[in-house]
């Protein structure tokens, strides 16, 4: 079944615009970027090229700025797309100067690629005020559900990678197929040649300890005790921000105490997709028992609400302690999630007892499936109060 995805529908939008900034289209590997974007290429009805930087022998600024000139003779509004644009060296600097001297022909510039950190990392230090970034997240429940009928144990065990979906019946081929393809691919080619990385075994062996810790507030010291390969809390932590650059977990900080004590609170750690959590744990289905099932459903919700929040955090007080904390707007909402019965709310009203003005919410298992369930979350953005009264 052909799906159109939200990026895909958020993209064609800017399109439209007569002279929109540099689209940069971010997320993880083997989600459908280049599948999506080539799709609407081929159906523009006007001047378009796409070129792809992902080849054998090594590229230039040259390269880059032959086929800019190519694009620029196509006429006033061409749709120039640049795949896998961080494999060219210096890629920023020389797109900075040719966007520049190409804005009265108003190209539709459309930027991606799959090691995620170099590209946002270019953005940032030469792009400042001539992108946009638009995420194409995992797969959803929804997408997994529809194309593939999945149910929702199915997503919380094999997650949101539509080109593992014909191994589900063997377990090991497709825990074989999301290791060798997918986060070996990552590990080893996206981000081993990053000059900061000094010590790839550490890198690669964290993500996997990361990984065994699903929607759980863990200390960098305890992390550290559990490597091979010691390092600083200093390195680990900045090897953490780089596996969340890769789209491949998320780091959610304490709540309160101003910027400084947040973010260097204990994190916790969201897998952003189910089967990272089930191929790196080895973790089959018919293994799972209630109190995993619930780690993982957790974390599935804390993907979920990261779409929604403008930023994320959890909240601790000694023993007393809050799932998910929201700012969306002007709103602070304080959720727990609750895969089994309800149990006490202690952590809730002490949160709002410190807080006064924030809304309280308890997700449980019929709630967050039904937020899974939703082919847009952009309902829950726009009033976020939806959530507590779910």
């Amino acid at each position: 079944m052909k799906l159109i995805r939200n990026f895909e529908n958020t993209l064609t939008e800017r399109l439209r615009e007569k002279a929109p900034l540099i689209q940069a289209v971010v997320g993880p590997r083997q989600v459908g970027k280049t599948t999506g974007v080539t799709s609407i290429v081929d159906s523009w009805d006007g001047g378009k090229l796409m070129v792809s930087a992902d080849t054998l022998q090594p590229l230039s600024t040259e390269w880059l700025a032959l086929h800019f000139q190519r694009a620029r003779d196509l006429g006033k509004g061409a749709l120039f797309v640049i795949d896998e644009i961080q494999k060219v060296p210096n890629w920023s600097e020389a797109l900075k100067k040719l966007y520049d001297e190409s804005k009265k022909l108003a190209l539709k510039i459309v930027i991606l690629g799959s090691a995620s950190f170099r590209l946002q990392r270019g953005l940032v230090d030469s792009l400042a005020g001539r992108y946009e970034i638009i995420p194409a997240p995992h797969w959803s429940f929804f997408e997994m559900k529809k194309c593939f009928d999945f149910t929702f144990e199915d997503f919380l065990a094999f997650g949101g990678y539509p080109g593992a979906t014909p191994f589900i019946n063997d377990y090991q081929r497709w825990r074989d197929y999301l290791l060798n393809s997918i986060i070996e691919n990552v590990l080893s080619k996206d981000l081993s040649n990053l000059t900061d990385i000094r010590n790839p075994t550490l890198l690669r062996q964290l993500f996997f300890v990361a990984m065994g810790y699903p929607a759980q507030e863990i200390s960098f010291q305890k992390l550290i005790g559990q490597l091979q390969d010691k390092g600083a809390v200093a390195t680990v932590k900045h090897y953490l921000e780089i596996l969340e650059s890769a789209h491949l977990l998320k780091l959610v900080y304490k709540y309160g105490g101003g910027a400084l004590s947040t973010r260097t609170s204990s994190p916790k750690i969201l897998p952003l997709d189910p089967s990272l959590i089930s191929a790196t744990t080895n973790t089959r289905p018919e293994q799972i028992n209630a109190a995993w099932r619930g780690r993982v459903f957790e974390d599935a919700v804390g993907t979920a609400l990261r779409q929604i929040a403008d930023e994320l955090y959890y909240w601790r007080d000694r023993n007393l302690e809050v799932d998910y904390v929201l700012k969306i707007g002007k709103e602070i909402i304080a959720i727990e999630v609750k895969s089994g019965r309800p149990g006490k709310l202690s952590g809730l009203n002490a949160f709002k007892a410190k807080y006064p003005k924030a809304h309280l919410g308890i997700i449980n298992w019929k709630q967050g499936r039904d937020i899974l369930s939703q082919q847009s979350l952009e309902d829950l953005k726009t009033d976020p109060l939806k959530i507590v009264s779910l």
